[in-house]
Parts: structure tokens; sequence; C-alpha cells
């Protein structure tokens, strides 16, 4: 349906339709400044058969003449220098209205807050962290590292802008998105009788013994109870990833930790890994934000940094 009607009077509709956008705005200001239809063209970066078109569209849209042509040039008519006026403060209204949303963008872009579960927090984002400050020298990070049920508690809270979790479901009111894959292993010190087995582990013996574990609400702990269906009471139970390590270490018991955490001890031989059939330990990672709200700035870039 046409914007004007058959008198060529703009007909009622929203302000966007009746209001001319302002790239044409900005076109006839030029006009007004240089006198030439062609050298506001030049200015704008368009062609001059564009701007021509650009100044009919907004005559048939205001239902007014604005601009007289002529070969020594282009001349406002009377109307023309009227909605010139209008035009120059709808154009600095703009211009403060841009100035203050880059205010906006700079506040958002000078921090970063990042919740993470303890692998992730120790193993992994380190390296994505200074990979982001070589493209973000000037944006100041903060890491607060916690299990996922933590994660999760501060981006709701609007404490954290973008999360990590190792759990096998995504927690309620957060978007998500797959970054790695991980393993997690039995492992133990070379002098308990787990590290002599000629066979795998069963599950069930497994599930029934008692083991170093993260607390509850740790993602670790989250996917071997669902894995093994129950655990027994722990052994010890410990609040970060390093502490059940050194634990396992030092031979108090066996653990179940994530391959990215025990690689140099493995490689070293100071906790020696034990087989287990019968039950499958791998999880996704994933990095988690409130739903609804898509990571944007320093935490989108940090999201992609993730799954290059």
């Amino acid at each position: 349906m046409s914007n004007a009607d058959e008198r060529g009077t703009p007909s009622a509709g929203s302000l966007a339709h009746r209001v001319p956008d302002l790239g044409a705005l900005e076109l006839l200001l030029a006009v007004a400044r240089l006198g030439s239809l062609g050298g506001a063209a030049r200015e704008l970066g368009i062609t001059q058969p564009a701007a021509s078109s650009r100044i009919r569209s907004m005559e048939r849209q205001l239902g007014v003449a604005l601009v007289d042509r002529s070969p020594r040039g282009s001349r406002l008519t009377d109307a023309g220098a009227l909605v010139t006026d209008w035009a120059r403060r709808i154009v600095e209204a703009a211009e403060a209205f841009d100035v203050g949303a880059q205010a906006l963008r700079d506040r958002r872009d000078s921090r970063l807050r990042v919740a993470a579960s303890m692998t992730i927090a120790e193993y992994l984002l380190p390296g994505w962290l200074l990979a982001l400050r070589a493209q973000r020298p000037d944006t100041a990070v903060s890491l607060h590292a916690g299990n996922s049920t933590v994660v999760a508690q501060r981006l709701l809270s609007d404490e954290a802008d973008l999360g990590f979790v190792e759990g096998l479901t995504v927690p309620t009111g957060l978007d998500s998105v797959v970054i790695a894959h991980d393993r997690l292993i039995v492992v133990t010190a070379p002098g308990h009788a787990w590290a002599r087995r000629r066979r795998p582990l069963a599950a069930r013996e497994l599930a029934s013994t008692p083991l170093i574990l993260r607390e509850k609400g740790s993602g670790t702990r989250q996917v071997l109870d669902a894995a093994l269906g129950g655990l027994a009471r722990p052994l010890i139970e410990l609040s970060s990833t390093t502490a059940v390590k050194a634990a396992a270490v030092s031979g108090a018991g066996p653990a179940v930790l994530s391959e990215l955490a025990v690689g140099e001890e493995l490689a070293m031989r100071r906790l020696v890994p034990v087989p287990v059939e019968g039950v499958a330990l791998a999880r996704d990672l994933r990095a988690v934000w409130p739903t609804g709200h898509r990571p944007t700035g320093p935490a989108r870039d940090l999201l992609s940094l993730t799954r290059d």
C-alpha cells in the first residue's frame, strides 16, 4: 500500500514510514551546504543518479518538492529550506545518540566477568584468556572458579558475562554451546592395589568403592554419579581438582579426574590410570549464558576463541 493518498499527501502509519531515513536527511543537508547534487553525492560516496533517486523518493514521501535542479546547480525550495532545518536537528540528535551508544559499548568492552567450573578454569581458560588479551589488551578480565552450580548462579544473578560448565545437563535458565569434549579416568598412586590390576575394573566395583571426590554440584561428580547409578560415601570430599589430584598422588586413595588435569602426573608416573569396563565416562564441556542473551563484545570474542 502507498504511503501517500491520491493527492500526494502522506497517509497515516508508523513514524518510520512517514519520516525520511538518516541517509536521505544527510544528503539533503549536503545539497543545502554545497549547492550541488553532484557535490553532495561525491561527499557521501554515492553516484549522482542514486542521489537524485533518493531526493525524488524523499519528495514523494513528504508530498512536497524539496530541490529545484538547474544547469547552474541545485537550490532548495522554500519547503526544502524548512525541511532542512528540521533535518539538521534530527541528524544532530542521531549523532548524540551514536556517541552515547559508543560510550555504552566502551563501558561494556572495558571488562569481562567469567565464571568457570574447576577443570576448565585451571586447564583450558588460561590459554583462551591469553589469546583474548592479544585481541583486547584494554579489557580487564576477572575469573571466578567454582562448581557448575555456582557458575549458573553467578550468570543468573548478573555476576558473570560468560560461563563454562562440565556437567551432563545445562542448568535451567541458561543457553549453551559445546566447546570441547573430555573424558574422566580413574587414577591411583603407583602403590595402590588397583595400579597392579591385570583386568579392567568393573563399574559396580568402582561405584561401591569410597573415592576421593569433588563436592556435590561439581560437573565431574555429576557425570560420575550418573554413569555409575550412584556412588559410595566419599573417602574424602574436596573442593578443587588440584586438591583431589594431590590427595590421589599422596596415596590417600583412588580418584576420578579429567584427562586434561592429569596428563603431567601420568607422564611422570605419579599417578597410574586404571581401566574401567562397562561404563562410559565421556562428557561435553559447554559455554553457557542466560537464555536469550547471546554473548556480545569481549564475551563473544572469548567464546569464538574456545571454538577455533
